[in-house]
């Protein structure tokens, strides 16, 4: 139905969300200080909403025949709220790179949904990339 280098990037992006819930709720665990406490919700909505991302890019890449990982990519989750945020940015930039990618692919393929899917998701990662990039400026 589709081809191996969508599914592969599809895979890419359900590794990439799984380990940012990951990384996120483990900040959200994590967090102190009174700076620390201004991010504490934060790290754990955005955690949530991308556990969500996960299964609705899991379930697109189920219906078009390939198997969804398990292994998440990288986890870095930062010694201090800087570096978290640091980590954070640069997940966010990650995604949101590869989503643009993923969205070209489909729509050269013909596969609208996959890229209506990946639209949504990606004006998701683009505000989080805001969020962290805000919040930075005064950790």
């Amino acid at each position: 139905m589709s081809s191996k280098e969508l599914l592969d990037l599809l895979n890419k992006a359900v590794a990439r969300e799984l380990q940012v819930s990951i990384q996120y709720m483990w900040q959200h665990v994590q967090w102190s200080g009174v700076k620390g406490y201004a991010v504490h919700d934060e790290f754990k909505s955005i955690g949530i909403v991308e556990m969500k991302h996960a299964e609705k890019i899991a379930e697109r890449l189920f219906y078009l025949g390939g198997k969804p990982t398990t292994e998440p990519a990288p986890i870095t989750v930062g010694e201090n709220l800087k570096d978290m945020l640091k980590e954070d940015i640069k997940a966010e930039e990650t995604a949101i790179n590869l989503y643009k990618e993923i969205i070209e692919v489909a729509e050269k393929k013909g596969d609208v949904t996959t890229a209506h899917l990946f639209r949504g998701i990606l004006e998701q990662e683009e505000e989080h990339h805001d969020v962290f990039t805000t919040l930075i400026e005064d950790a």
